[in-house]
């Protein structure tokens, strides 16, 4: 049986991708998927998180630490400082 390149093997399986006739294989899409917004001190964030009372709060990014965001809430005649994982946050 003969050897097969990646991009013939990959052709055959129907995978996204070509192979240039060299043996170097390219995806079919060689970009990453766009991520989202990166939150950063200062993005304006609202929070997701079905567990958490602040659900549904927008608020300040003040600070970050670890895998942590330190954010500020603003509401009238209160202000409110609670350190949510970042991954419950998304970017407005």
């Amino acid at each position: 049986m003969p050897l097969r390149s990646v991009g013939s093997i990959e052709s055959a399986l129907g995978a996204g991708g070509s192979d240039n006739g060299e043996g170097h294989y390219h995806p079919a899409n060689p970009m990453p998927p766009a991520s989202p917004a990166p939150i950063l001190p200062g993005t304006t964030v609202v929070v997701s998180d079905g567990r958490s009372i602040y659900n549904g709060y927008r608020g300040f990014v003040q600070r970050i630490s670890g895998q942590r965001a330190a954010v500020l809430f603003e509401g009238g005649n209160w202000d409110k400082l609670i350190t949510v994982p970042i991954k419950t946050l998304q970017a407005v």
